[in-house]
């Protein structure tokens, strides 16, 4: 098992911290995890400290941590985020859409805007910048796939259509796919992605990755067993963590 979106500062609501770090890394570790990945959202930049991750980490031999960074992509913003990326060695980078046309779709006061909103428009606007993130060569993972059914509203064309275009750029740009577990815990009361992408993105040969999205200590992990079981029924076999960009592949048990 492995948990690569997990957020050390939550939503700027603590430090980084060793007390904040341990707890994190002490949760990975009572719920058997192989590796763990802080992916701090990109707009809390000054508030990080990746120095002290790697000093805590020494503490916990026998679990995998690694360190990344959730940036949230806009168009024309790509020079920022490479800005960012070059500054320190990585190991991922979630590349996310939370945004479109400055809107910022998931916040729970925006729910009524989206049942307002031609749901395919919609679907359309968000999957065009999905594929353009995945194009940019930024990223080695795409995070919370479908994020824009996070209020359950569904699109009336298929699904497979609409996110197409999305799916190839992935599949050419080799990244990896999250299961996000977290979507269970919104409106949709599903998993990031649905189960017929998941479908699809094996079918495509597109590498998986999970994550559980936690904000908080307790959370790392959440799920994930669930989201393991769920990809073993489809035909997956091995799910993918990464180490200074380089894909490292775990075997389903």
């Amino acid at each position: 098992m492995l948990d690569l979106h997990v957020h050390l500062l939550g939503h700027n609501d603590r430090e980084a911290n060793q007390e904040n770090i341990r707890a994190f890394l002490k949760e990975a570790s009572r719920k058997g995890l192989k590796e763990i990945g802080f992916a701090d959202h990109d707009y809390y930049w000054d508030q990080m400290n990746f120095p002290l991750i790697r000093e805590v980490a020494r503490e916990f031999p026998g679990l995998e941590v690694r360190i990344g960074l959730e940036a949230e992509y806009r168009p024309n913003e790509e020079d920022r985020i490479k800005n960012l990326l070059s500054q320190y060695p990585f190991d991922f980078v979630i590349g996310s859409v939370h945004e479109i046309g400055g809107w910022a779709f998931d916040y729970p006061e925006e729910e009524p805007m989206h049942r307002q909103k031609e749901a395919d428009r919609l679907y359309r606007d968000y999957f065009d910048l999905v594929t353009r993130a995945a194009q940019s060569g930024l990223f080695t993972t795409i995070g919370h796939f479908d994020l824009i059914k996070i209020f359950g509203i569904r699109p009336t064309s298929d699904i497979l259509i609409l996110a197409d275009e999305a799916l190839t750029a992935a599949a050419e740009q080799g990244l990896a796919l999250e299961v996000n577990t977290n979507g269970r815990y919104k409106p949709v009361r599903e998993f990031y992605p649905e189960r017929r992408l998941m479908e699809e993105i094996k079918r495509r040969g597109i590498d998986f990755t999970l994550g559980s999205d936690a904000h908080s200590a307790e959370i790392v992990g959440r799920d994930l067993d669930e989201a393991i079981l769920i990809l073993r029924q489809i035909g997956v076999r091995n799910v993918t963590g990464f180490r200074g960009f380089a894909k490292v592949n775990y075997t389903l048990e």
